[in-house]
């Protein structure tokens, strides 16, 4: 990170992959991956496309067992080594052990790290809202990526630093960690009609935060987010026709995205092609933000 006397940075402290072609940049093969939420929608989506690409995927889930034969999937479809972890994001020490115990079992290395874990907000406005949902919000979606990131820092640090694995073998391909928090729009802009400040301000602290670390982390880790608009999801499925007539009306491509849309800005964040970008916030929303 930059000085804390001078505030500058010192010269070169990131690698450059090696080669000068693009598709290469892209692989993941022989990675390892942690995508937390995956069970279902956005993150199970991720997991898959990071396999697509060659890495050996963690997937973290908190009730959904879905998770579990979703992982067997994976591995059958993809190639790959994936298996299934319930965690729980807003415990520190729950988040630890997983981490370790998945760095572990899978070749002794992590080398990306997706924080995808949230809960939406359907309760109306913040005024009116209930205060243990209003802290949940804020726990789940916040302090669960900082937990996330203060777990798999430190691994990317260690990695860096000493050039091996946790069984003290040689890290080959390792340029640097990547870290992709899952973000939204709503945490740069305020989309209507549905009232959802609690939802919003969760957002904007994920964003805010990852371009901190962003600079904190030069050197060993890049850091990024995603934000995505209206996706169907199974969230989705539970907001009323009218309102998403208006999620319609007022985004540029006039419909919602597909999951499979999204993969592909994760793919580039978590993969060497990216090496240049961090402090990121990648919006993915048809155009909503755009008028």
């Amino acid at each position: 990170m930059a000085d804390r006397t001078t505030g500058l940075f010192p010269h070169d402290n990131m690698d450059v992959p090696e080669g000068n072609r693009i598709l290469p940049l892209f692989s993941l093969k022989g990675r390892t991956a942690i995508v937390s939420g995956a069970g279902a929608g956005i993150g199970l989506g991720v997991a898959q496309g990071l396999a697509e690409a060659g890495a050996n995927v963690v997937i973290w889930y908190n009730s959904n067992k879905q998770a579990l034969v979703e992982a067997e999937a994976i591995e059958k479809t993809y190639g790959v080594k994936c298996k299934a972890y319930q965690v729980n994001v807003t415990s520190l020490e729950a988040v630890e052990e997983a981490v370790n115990l998945a760095v572990k079992e899978f070749n002794g290395r992590l080398d990306i790290f997706v924080a995808n874990s949230g809960i939406a907000w359907l309760d109306g406005p913040f005024i009116d809202g209930v205060a243990s949902k209003i802290k949940d919000i804020m726990t789940v979606n916040v302090e669960g990526v900082m937990w996330c990131a203060k777990a798999a820092g430190a691994h990317f640090r260690r990695q860096k630093s000493e050039g091996t694995t946790i069984h003290g073998e040689k890290l080959t391909n390792f340029v640097a960690g990547s870290f992709i928090a899952t973000a939204s729009m709503s945490g740069s802009i305020v989309n209507i009609p549905m009232p959802q400040a609690v939802y919003n301000g969760s957002k904007a602290a994920v964003i805010h935060f990852c371009k901190s670390l962003a600079v904190e982390w030069t050197g060993f880790a890049r850091c990024n987010t995603v934000s995505p608009g209206y996706i169907k999801t199974d969230i989705a499925l539970t907001v009323a026709p009218e309102v998403k007539k208006l999620w319609k009306d007022k985004t540029a491509m006039g419909r919602e995205g597909e999951v499979n849309e999204l993969k592909g800005a994760f793919l580039y964040l978590a993969s060497d092609a990216a090496s240049y970008t961090t402090g990121l916030d990648m919006i993915v929303d048809g155009g909503y933000s755009l008028p």
